[in-house]
Formats: structure tokens, sequence, C-alpha cells
């Protein structure tokens, strides 16, 4: 890609950003609208902000990267997105936002009336929101790389740096508008160059159906592979290496691998024919830093489809960005509203990454070998156009990139900041809250530096089991169940999530490195949120006497609409 059109992209979005930013810095006024925008938002420009931050690095180039890999089985990640506004709306939307809270502690300890499952609630946050930024601070690294070659650590200091300064200086009111204009920018990026490359593709005789057939290189291809990795081949393959195949070096020779798993070190190029079969390519078994999911899904593809349903239904009511912004909403029909217009906003994004994932398959099917998979969406201008038209399409496609990374940061570093200030820091002032802005980003971006990633979807996947663990069962008992206890509600979320994030440390630390073991930690969902649910229900009907006081006020606000509660307070 022609970095000479793409850098200045992406430079435009950052400054898009920064001005959308300052409007919204000066109207910032009150503590109110630094964490809640003074709940003044309504249905249109909340529902686009929640779109605009909710699309995330996963969506804009992991889903196309995971489609590309492992095929049309991967559209349960889009799906899954989309259905967790579905079970919002009908269970979580309108009580949240009732309930007056400005974050999920707050929403605990409303409901509860306890310091310490506020703390817990808050614990959570913090850490589902660092979970869910790093996979954002890496697809900035990977996208910048991709476009200049960049150290792959400068994208992730340009997200933080600049996200830090919006959110600190404008707070809710600021990333509002931010999200909303990055929303319709991300769609745009997409939308425009999927219209060129299928027409392209529909004129150049490439094949009609991407997965029927083992994927192909169209033509001779070379491949650098920067990490060691096992290739398995379904039949006799010649290949020109340069580099160490099987413990054996090469300098630029013509090897005839026979069917099997071949050994291929990292620096080795392989240069392979025109119609040559794509080898499937996994991680070695030495690799302990990169785990592979993928091996799951092919060893236990039910469980783990199952495992991805539950944990993208359920935990998109937990995960703390999207539940902040609810707090905006004037009402509790208002907050209704929002969530319907999400379902059609996201759902029509979300049309778009499949179609990039299947032309991947057929113009860039060597990013399987390389890793490099999440960079397909960025590629592809690039490789069915060149020239300049390719060049610009590719310069649209980086700066949407860049908002995705941008938005979603946002979000997610507001949800994180209003905790630490409410619960970690002395005070709640303005002040202080810029400060928990600097810490809540901090963390990530360090932890950025020391550890690798997984796909981006992948990553973002595991916050989503985490996040349904835990808040799922809290907000759905605590909304709907009068019986539920402190002692319930805490037990039910350390049960339930700490589990969850247990077998995400695992999976990401590489441990257990395959079978059933590496199938339950890898797709944690299926099992720690039933846990959670039946931990929660089961100590608070062992606990009956802790059931706070005034629970059915409680719960009576909750549901009766703002007017009625109004009408029989006054009676």
């Amino acid at each position: 890609m022609n970095s000479s059109y793409a850098v200045p992209a992406v430079a435009l979005v950052v400054l898009a950003t920064i001005l959308v930013g300052a409007f919204g810095l000066r109207i910032s006024r009150t503590t109110s609208d630094f964490y809640v925008a003074s709940r003044t938002v309504g249905p249109r420009l909340n529902a686009a902000a929640i779109s605009g931050e909710y699309l995330s690095a996963a969506s804009f180039l992991g889903i196309a990267g995971l489609v590309l890999v492992q095929g049309p089985d991967m559209l349960w990640y889009p799906v899954g997105y989309t259905a967790g506004y579905l079970v919002l709306l009908l269970f979580v939307a309108a009580p949240l936002r009732r309930s007056g809270a400005y974050t999920l502690p707050d929403f605990a300890e409303a409901r509860l009336v306890s310091h310490a499952v506020r703390r817990l609630a808050g614990a959570f946050v913090v850490g589902v929101g660092w979970l869910y930024l790093l996979p954002q601070l890496q697809g900035a690294g990977l996208t910048l790389t991709v476009l200049t070659g960049a150290p792959d650590w400068l994208g992730g200091v340009i997200v933080a740096v600049v996200v830090t300064v919006i959110v600190a200086a404008g707070g809710m009111r600021s990333i509002t508008f931010v999200q909303a204009f990055q929303y319709w920018l991300k769609l745009t990026a997409l939308l425009v160059p999927a219209l060129f490359l299928v027409l392209a593709w529909q004129s150049d005789g490439a094949p009609r159906h991407a997965f029927d057939e083992p994927a192909a290189f169209r033509e001779q291809r070379v491949v650098r592979v920067d990490d060691t990795v096992d290739l398995r081949i379904a039949g006799p393959l010649a290949v020109t290496v340069d580099g160490t195949v099987d413990g054996r070096e090469h300098d630029g020779t013509e090897v005839h691998l026979s069917a099997g798993t071949h050994r291929i070190d990292g620096g080795t190029r392989l240069t392979f024919a025109e119609g040559a079969e794509v080898p499937a390519a996994g991680r070695g078994a030495d690799d302990a830093l990169t785990p592979s999911r993928a091996e799951s899904r092919e060893d236990r593809p039910l469980y783990a489809t199952y495992g991805l349903i539950l944990a993208t239904f359920f935990g998109t009511m937990g995960l703390p960005h999207v539940v902040v912004r609810y707090y905006t909403s004037p009402h509790g029909v208002a907050a209704r509203r929002t969530t319907v217009a999400v379902l059609g906003l996201i759902g029509a994004f979300y049309l778009l990454p499949p179609v990039y994932g299947a032309l991947g398959r057929l113009y860039a099917p060597e990013l399987t070998l390389t890793g490099d998979a999440d960079a397909a969406v960025l590629l592809l201008p690039g490789r069915m156009f060149g020239g300049v038209g390719g060049d610009l399409l590719g310069a649209l496609v980086a700066g949407g990139a860049f908002a995705a990374f941008l938005s979603t940061a946002s979000g997610l570093t507001m949800a994180v900041a209003g905790v630490i200030t409410q619960d970690v820091l002395p005070s709640r002032g303005v002040r202080h809250f810029r400060l928990g802005t600097v810490l809540a980003m901090a963390v990530p971006l360090l932890a950025s530096f020391l550890v690798g990633g997984l796909p981006v979807a992948d990553a973002v996947g595991l916050a989503f089991a985490v996040s349904a663990s835990s808040f799922c069962p809290l907000l759905v008992l605590g909304i709907w169940w009068r019986r539920l206890t402190p002692p319930g509600a805490a037990a039910g979320m350390l049960v339930g999530g700490g589990s969850a994030f247990l077998a995400v440390a695992a999976t990401m630390a590489g441990y257990p490195g395959r079978g059933a073991w590496h199938a339950l930690l890898a797709w944690p969902a299926l099992w720690s949120v039933p846990v959670g649910f039946l931990t929660m229900i089961l100590v608070s009907l062992a606990t009956p006497g802790r059931v706070p006081p005034g629970t059915a006020a409680v719960l009576a606000r909750f549901h009766l609409p703002e007017e009625l509660r109004t009408e029989v307070s006054s009676a």
C-alpha cells in the first residue's frame, strides 16, 4: 500500500477526531457533562455513538481475518455481536437507565446496598475494559505497520495519546460526538471500497465460490514467514525455499514437500507457483506466546460455536463502554429506542466485513501463513486494483480502521476512568477524572509492549466471555429477581467471572496447548456463564436474611416508567 496516501488519511482522521472532540469540550460545563453528558443524549445521536464505539478493531479488521482463515463458520461473530443488543433491549436497557446510576458499580450498590459488591463490580469493569483495550492498541499497531513499516508499538501509542486527550478534556460529552462521527466514517470506509472490490471481482474471472474448494495462489507469490509455523500439506507440493524447513537450510532452491506437516522456521521465504494450493498453518509446539483458538474450533467445532454464541449474546450487556452510554439517555423509553436504532446500524455494518474475508481468501490467501489475516481489509484494495485507485481506496480503509480504534478506545477509557475516579481516587471531581483517564490508558498501553496478542477478534471474544460470566448474571438477576442478595451477587461474579478470567489468562499464555482442556479454556462462556448464574442463585437462596431492605421500591423504580413514578411519588 502506498503510504503517501494512507498516512495523510490516518492523520486526517486523527485531526477530525480532535476537532470534533473539541466541539464537545466547548459545551461541557458540569461534572454530569463529563460522566453522562447530563443525560440529554437523544436516541439517534446515542445510537450512532454506541455503534461507533462498539464497532471496534474486532469488527473492522478481525472478522474479515477470521472469515479468511476459517471460513463461513466465523459469521457467528457478527451475528452474535448484533444479537447481543436484542438481549440487551429485552432485559436490561430501560431498567438500567431508570436506575439513575453513572456506572455499573453504581448500579450494583443501588440495587444491593453493598460497598463490597460495588468494589468487586468496579474491579471487573476495569479488568474487562483493559482486556478489551489491548486488541484496540494491537490493531492500531498492525495498521500503521502495514501502511508504513513503522514499529508495531507506534500505532498503539498514537491511539493512546489522542484518546487520553479527548476523554480527559471533554469527558462523555466530547466522546459522544466523536463516536457518532466515527460510526458514519467507518461505514463509509468499508462500504465504498467494498462496492469497487465486488465489481472488480465480478469482472476478472475469479472463482465465484471462495470456500467451495481449497484456497490457491492466483499468481506466483513470495511469502515471508516471520514466526515459526507448522504447515500442513494435503498433497505433494513444490516450493522454492530461502531459509529453514524441517531443520534443513536452503538457499533459494526448489524443495518438494510430501503430504504431512512441515516445520518452517521464522525468517524463511517461500515462493509458491501460480495455482499452488495454500497450506494450512498452525503454531509451532514450542511457540507458547501465540495460542491458537482455531485448533479447538477444528477439533470441537460444535462446542466452540456454542461457546462463541453464548459469549457474544450475553457479553454485550456487561461491556462497560456499552452500558455506560445508556446512562446518557433522558429516560427509559429513549434507552429502548436507542437500542432498536443500534440494531439497525450495526446490522448494516456487519454485512461488509465478511465480504472482505471472502475476497481475501481469493486474492490474499498467503495471509493465513504469515499470521497477518487481520490485515486483509487493509491490503485488498491495493491487491485487487493497484495504481492510484487502489491506493486511494486503501487510504480510505486505513482511515476507517483508525477511527475504529479511536472510537472504541475512547468508550473503554471513559468507562474505566469513571470507575477509577469514583472508587479508587480520593475525589470524584473533574481534575481527578482526568487523572483516572491517564491511569485507565496507561496500564493496557504498557501491557501491549510486554505481551503478544491473539487475533483481534479472538481477543475481544475473550473479553466478551468474562463480561457474560460476571455482569450478565448481576444485571439480569439484579433487575428481575427480588431475592438476590449481596453475598450471592459477589459469589456469582467471583466464581463465574473469575473462572472465565482465569481461562482467558491461561489461553493467552498458551496453556494447555491442545486437547479438550484447551477447548474448555479457549471457549469458557459455555460453562462459566451457567456457573455464574447458578452460584448467584444458590448463595442468594442460602442467605435469605441478606436481601436488602427496600428492594421492592428499588425494583419498582427500575420497571415503572418515569412519568408513572412521578405520579406515584406526588400521590
